[in-house]
């Protein structure tokens, strides 16, 4: 029975989130309130091990993480993923802008320690935070401890609806791209009949009956993809992160076609998957508690403003320079706040909130979603890792 209402509550922050997105058309996005619930829910009557408790532990995420990033893989093409250096790019520059005020204002305003503990997770996701936490302690500087992984969860949560409004600005130019092309009365069958004629026109492996076209079908091949991304990232001795090769080897798969398009929504448990894994980022927030956080929210916050107004510089030069509006270069560098899966699910809220149909929807996605994903591997996945490490050796 405790596990029953562990996965109620956790569904109940869910389901609050998604509503409250619908009824402000994703103004204020669903992971920014569900966010907001558990923290308060930590800080009240909500168990610390509510999520856990629900089944969403290590070992779920040990198996969804790498299926969900397969399974986005078979959402673009080889072009697509090549295409998006220029998201890279900007994603980078972006966290170096960040890198340049915080460490020049912020140092002149708060001392050097404060600034390297909570520099790293502003610029990247919960493994810098736990790098640098992990740090403190080994140092002896416990008076900061609580501070990397308060920066992650406060960061996060002013992140969402930031990124919110820039994809929203984007969609709306995208939108009005996509009417200029041709007239309203024609380009949404055009492109109606184009997504129908490019899922005809998909590459099969297997040629199989309907009725052994299985959901286990569709898991078994998934989890093959998944396992030999693992495996590969091991042979290189984890130079290259297996979440990456996951992504790559889920583009990979479907252009050859061993694996279908959107291929976990046709197995039917994609939204399962990314409840658990939502509800796993969002247990990172029982660590911090009132009274933690009351002692160090100026210096969290300062550093913040600090670091988005360092990136909002930099996405506003480079954004002409790589052929990016400035909102669209100023989402990808945001990415470096929150990663994966709140770049995917921001992504996909904003685009269906601003679309009329579906026509419109895969438009705005076909531009915003590579560039959202890429973005923030570069700087979640691979860039946090290595400025938390260097960061350690200036504490």
């Amino acid at each position: 029975m405790t596990f029953v209402i562990a996965f109620l509550c956790v569904m109940i922050f869910m389901l609050i989130g998604e509503w409250v997105s619908s009824l402000t058309h994703a103004f204020i996005p669903s992971v920014f309130i569900t966010a907001i619930l558990f923290m308060i829910g930590f800080w009240t009557i909500v168990p610390k091990n509510v999520v856990s408790q629900a089944s969403f532990g290590n070992q779920f995420i040990g198996i969804a993480v790498p299926i969900l990033l397969v399974h986005l893989g078979t959402l673009m093409s080889i072009k697509e993923l090549v295409a998006q250096w220029k998201s890279v790019c900007i994603a980078l520059l972006g966290v170096c802008g960040t890198l340049i005020l915080t460490l020049s204002i912020g140092s002149l305003i708060f001392d050097w320690h404060t600034v390297v503990a909570a520099v790293p997770p502003l610029t990247g996701g919960l493994v810098s935070a736990l790098l640098m936490t992990s740090g403190l302690k080994a140092q002896g500087i416990t008076s900061l401890v609580a501070l990397p992984v308060s920066m992650y969860v406060v960061h996060s949560v002013i992140g969402y609806p930031l990124t919110a409004v820039m994809l929203k600005q984007e969609g709306h130019r995208l939108l009005k791209q996509f009417h200029a092309k041709s007239s309203q009365a024609t380009s949404t069958t055009t492109q109606t009949d184009q997504i129908a004629a490019d899922d005809k026109k998909e590459k099969k492996v297997f040629n199989l009956p309907k009725e052994y076209q299985t959901s286990s079908f569709v898991l078994v091949r998934l989890a093959l993809v998944a396992l030999l991304s693992i495996w590969v990232s091991s042979l290189l001795h984890n130079a290259v992160n297996s979440n990456v090769i996951a992504l790559i080897f889920g583009v990979i798969a479907h252009q050859i076609g061993f694996l279908e398009k959107d291929a976990l929504n046709k197995a039917g448990v994609f939204n399962w998957l990314m409840y658990g894994l939502l509800a796993y980022v969002f247990a990172q927030l029982n660590v911090t508690t009132p009274k933690i956080m009351g002692t160090i929210i100026v210096q969290i916050l300062v550093l913040i403003a600090l670091g988005l107004l360092g990136m909002f510089i930099a996405s506003r030069l480079l954004a002409k320079p790589f052929g990016m509006s400035w909102q669209m270069a100023y989402a990808c560098s945001l990415t470096s706040l929150f990663g994966f899966p709140a770049d995917y699910i921001l992504t996909s809220e904003i685009a269906r909130s601003v679309s009329q149909n579906d026509a419109e929807e895969a438009y705005v996605l076909k531009h915003t979603m590579p560039k959202m994903l890429v973005g923030g591997f570069a700087t979640v996945s691979v860039a946090s890792v290595i400025i938390a490490s260097v960061f350690l050796k200036l504490l």
